[in-house]
């Protein structure tokens, strides 16, 4: 009976234990609750009416940012380039050849934007072909694209070489398509694998290896060989089964489309599709100009994590303050960051830029020095373009699936982070006390690490740390 007894009380006990951990009342409860996380954790919340510490835990350490890292590359994008800075690719004749001059612009023909299969896509150059006609043009010679907004090294050296071929990899060009990548689709018929490519190309091409199976889940992939462009399909295929594929030289895939329905729309190209510097050429035309505002980069940059708009808007700020180059480059964009980071009278101890949108393992930033970029976007003219870019919990964006309750849902904005062992997010609370900064990186955790920095979040909104 005494044993019973004892038993129940501890039951009980144990019980009080975990209600008042699920409370999270302090951070040392939710480190506990959340202790199978192993996570190394650098914090700080800071009220952005007073500029006073919420909180802070080992905030001026140096962590892998991940995707928090598009915060920075946005942030100073919205510095040097200015809220109404607007992407332009210039449709131009030279002679009878027709010209594509890329901007930069990361999202031309983006499949975000798509209410059918390449839509956006289809709709650039239908675009295109319009204006051709307008202008009583029925030939051309050569298709031309020049890329040299930004320099040719499209591939960063610092990222993982064996995930080139996934769209978050993509390569950056001058001249960007349909986030530079093609989405695969595979469908049994029979004891065969049917493939299609969206946008439909011939650019690129396809080998199916992809083997029929009657029983399991469908596990496909596509593999690069030394031929750019040929990839091998292959893998185990039972129910449809479609993902994203990022190519090479995408500028390429752009001119191949192009070339395609202007042939198919009457307008017929004769000559070669060619890539080269023709956009000081003093004899251009100009046809028509394809836009896109700064403020849809960075939402697609924040909001959905999008790398190849991070890495436009790094190479961007550098073709901007070129200063006796006559294109956007890495590490010159990465240099101009730096220094607005300085201007912030952030140390430079505080940070290391490897890349624009944090897949790169060498990128290093603060809890302190994404708070003091926060707070500067906060207070500057452009905050609405900058805080509307982020993703909304409970809303949308890649925290559309956190936060969903009240208090919180609509009133927690961020930008998510993850790579493997790293996870992080950062951004602004907007409490009835008032807005709240914050930020918090973590290395070494688990799977668990997420709901832990969600938890923190929730406390963070609270007040309760």
């Amino acid at each position: 009976m005494k044993t019973q007894t004892l038993q129940r009380c501890c039951l009980l006990i144990a019980a009080g234990f975990l209600a008042s951990l699920a409370r999270g009342d302090t951070f040392g409860d939710l480190l506990k609750k959340h202790k199978q996380t192993k996570a190394r954790f650098s914090i700080l919340a800071v009220d952005a009416a007073t500029g006073k510490t919420c909180y802070r835990l080992s905030s001026d350490e140096l962590k892998i940012p991940a995707s928090n890292m598009k915060l920075v590359t946005t942030a100073a994008a919205v510095h040097y380039l200015g809220g109404d800075y607007i992407f332009k690719t210039q449709i131009a004749l030279l002679g009878n050849d027709l010209v594509v001059i890329g901007g930069g612009d990361p999202l031309l023909g983006d499949p975000a934007a798509d209410t059918a299969p390449a839509q956006a896509a289809a709709a650039v150059v239908d675009r295109i072909a319009r204006a051709l006609k307008d202008a009583g043009v029925s030939q051309i010679d050569n298709l031309i694209v020049d890329t040299s907004f930004f320099d040719n090294v499209r591939v960063h050296p610092s990222w993982p070489r064996d995930q080139l071929n996934q769209w978050y990899a993509c390569e950056v060009s001058g001249l960007n398509f349909y986030d530079n990548c093609i989405h695969i689709n595979a469908a049994r018929k029979g004891n065969s694998a049917l493939i299609d490519m969206t946008p439909a190309n011939d650019y690129v091409r396809l080998v199916n290896q992809i083997k029929v199976i009657s029983k399991g889940d469908s596990a496909i992939g596509a593999y690069r060989n030394a031929t750019p462009n040929h990839l091998t399909l292959k893998g185990k295929l039972n129910r449809p089964a479609g993902f994203d594929v990022a190519i090479e030289n995408p500028a390429g895939l752009f001119a191949s489309m192009l070339c395609g329905y202007l042939n198919s729309s009457g307008i017929a190209v004769r000559g070669q599709l060619l890539q080269k510097y023709v956009k000081n050429d003093t004899s251009l035309r100009s046809l028509l100009t394809i836009e896109t505002p700064l403020k849809d980069v960075l939402k697609r940059a924040n909001s959905n994590s999008l790398g190849l708009a991070a890495e436009c808007l790094v190479k961007t700020i550098s073709a901007e303050h070129t200063q006796d180059r006559i294109n956007g480059q890495w590490e010159h964009g990465l240099e101009l960051t730096a220094q607005y980071l300085q201007s912030l009278g952030i140390d430079k101890s505080q940070y290391v830029l490897d890349d624009g949108s944090g897949l790169s393992r060498k990128n290093r930033l603060s809890a302190e020095c994404l708070v003091a970029v926060l707070t500067d976007m906060y207070k500057g003219p452009d905050s609405a373009a900058f805080f509307d870019s982020l993703a909304v919990g409970g809303i949308e964006g890649t925290a559309a699936k956190f936060f969903g309750e009240a208090p919180y849902k609509g009133n927690i904005l961020g930008k998510t982070g993850y790579i493997a062992g790293v996870r992080s997010f950062s951004g602004l609370c907007r409490t009835p006390k008032g807005d709240v900064f914050f930020s918090i990186l973590t290395e070494g955790g688990s799977s668990a690490t997420r709901a832990c920095i969600n938890d923190i979040t929730r406390a963070i909104f609270d007040r309760r740390l």
